[in-house]
């Protein structure tokens, strides 16, 4: 399969769809990626409310594996990702300090996103309506019409979506990759983002990371350094926001918000000049497919990765994407 003229289709524009479309895109494959969204980088994702600039799905990230510090020292390097803490205060207000680094996008998390997706042919604001089987390759076509052919698919849309893409058209996938795909699961997160008309309480670096419940996280992020505006974004837990997914945006900006008050002890420090909501319907991991990929037993090449695959985060998602793109690639081994 290092045939050049080889072609791929991906359906998902988040940290795996566009590495691994990187990375076949060097090896010469023409590849075209699709994303219902209206920009890449699926939970890397920044949101404007009024002056305020909210990232709003994932926070930030670490490094553990060689593979990917070398893909961050070039995100480092092209001035698109940044350090910015070594720690965060926790659900006890302890201050941060572990040493450790976690870093970000240097105009929110979507910066690298935006940096990977560039030079590549990627289609967003494209829903895949239906995938077929055609000539031993792909087809897919979108809400709006649009058709697009590879040789091989991959498929890194969250596990419940991407088993509705795969057998949206003529093709079913054997009873035992069913089953292994149906095994992951995942938790929801709903945020908040409040714009404030004044500094917040959120302790310095600028997060509180409480991991538990009613809340899960508070970031300020001004103090983040990617918002001219002061202004926070909160996550419930997991357990809060499945309980709380079919309330109002005010019913959840309302209760997310007081929590946070409370947790930071004197309220958030400022009056909130303006909301907005996200909600994350697959946004924790709770139970992963153990190997960084999982490819299909029959037909043109179907492979299926995420962060739901292998490691967890967004080191385990990039790992998954270059690691489906070395299948088939043929480097494995």
């Amino acid at each position: 399969m290092t045939d050049p003229r080889s072609s791929c289709l991906i359906v998902g524009a988040g940290m795996s769809g566009l590495l691994a479309a990187r990375e076949l895109q060097d090896a010469g494959w023409r590849v075209t990626v699709l994303d219902k969204g209206r920009r890449p980088g699926g939970r890397m994702a920044t949101r404007r409310v009024g002056e305020g600039n909210f990232d709003h799905g994932t926070q930030f990230f670490t490094v553990r594996g060689d593979r990917f510090r070398r893909l961050v020292e070039g995100w480092l390097a092209a001035g698109v990702a940044e350090e910015w803490s070594r720690g965060f205060a926790d659900a006890e207000g302890n201050p941060p300090g572990d040493g450790y680094p976690r870093y970000r996008g240097t105009e929110g998390m979507t910066s690298i996103p935006k940096h990977l997706a560039r030079d590549l042919d990627v289609r967003t604001g494209e829903r895949v309506a239906e995938v077929n089987r055609k000539d031993g390759s792909w087809e897919a076509v979108t809400g709006s019409g649009l058709r697009v052919d590879g040789e091989a698919l991959l498929v890194t849309a969250p596990v419940p979506q991407a088993l509705a893409i795969a057998e949206s058209g003529d093709f079913r996938l054997s009873d035992g990759d069913h089953e292994r795909l149906d095994e992951v699961s995942y938790d929801p997160c709903i945020a908040v983002m409040a714009l404030l008309d004044g500094p917040s309480a959120v302790p310095e670096p600028g997060g509180v990371q409480i991991k538990g419940e009613p809340l899960d996280w508070i970031g300020d992020n001004q103090q983040k350094g990617i918002s001219p505006a002061p202004g926070l974004t909160v996550h419930g837990g997991p357990g809060w926001s499945r309980e709380h997914w079919e309330a109002t945006d005010e019913e959840v900006t309302d209760a997310l918000l007081r929590l946070a008050g409370q947790h930071l002890g004197s309220g958030l420090g400022a009056e909130v000049l303006d909301t907005s909501v996200a909600r994350w319907r697959y946004s924790w991991v709770t139970r992963p497919y153990p190997e960084p990929y999982l490819a299909a037993d029959s037909g043109p090449p179907l492979l299926f990765a995420g962060d739901a695959f292998g490691q967890p985060k967004v080191e385990g998602a990039s790992m998954s994407g270059l690691s489906a793109a070395d299948r088939l690639l043929g480097r494995e081994g």
